[in-house]
């Protein structure tokens, strides 16, 4: 009898990384101020804005109102989600999600209504709201980022 063959396990995600200059809504002054404060990633602008502290402090020193360098931690942190990526980080953050952690702990019927609700507000247009297999997985991914669910 030939030995039986071992099921190959998902394998866990990894944060993903893009270039900083991927981030949606980021302005020509403001890329070129985080590349000159040296930010070329996400993730490296993810992990040096963990803290409000960190985050207050790197508002300081670029001499920015903190809202801008909150919002872009929000978008690097959802980022971080391969299936999210740069692409829809600003979608979500625009529907209220601010971190991976939240989206794993929002249930996905509520979500997808969310995500229909501002795509037919902005829009009007509902066939633009991303099916709710994506969304599934933005969700189940988040839960594998998400520190309180290993």
């Amino acid at each position: 009898m030939p030995p039986k063959s071992r099921e190959t396990l998902p394998q866990p995600i990894r944060s993903c990384n893009w270039a900083i200059a991927q981030l949606p809504g980021l302005s020509a002054e403001n890329l070129d101020l985080l590349h000159r404060a040296g930010f070329k990633t996400t993730l490296a602008f993810w992990q040096r804005t963990q803290t409000p502290a960190q985050r207050h402090n790197l508002a300081a020193h670029l001499q920015l109102h903190p809202k801008y360098v909150n919002k872009w931690a929000a978008l690097c942190d959802l980022a971080r989600i391969p299936a999210v990526g740069c692409t829809y980080c600003g979608l979500l953050l625009h529907t209220g999600i601010i971190s991976v952690q939240q989206l794993a702990d929002t249930p996905l019927p509520k979500l997808h209504r969310q995500l229909m609700r501002l795509q037919i507000a902005t829009m009007q247009r509902q066939d633009l709201c991303p099916p709710l297999g994506n969304v599934s997985l933005w969700v189940e991914q988040a839960r594998q980022l998400s520190p309180s669910r290993r």
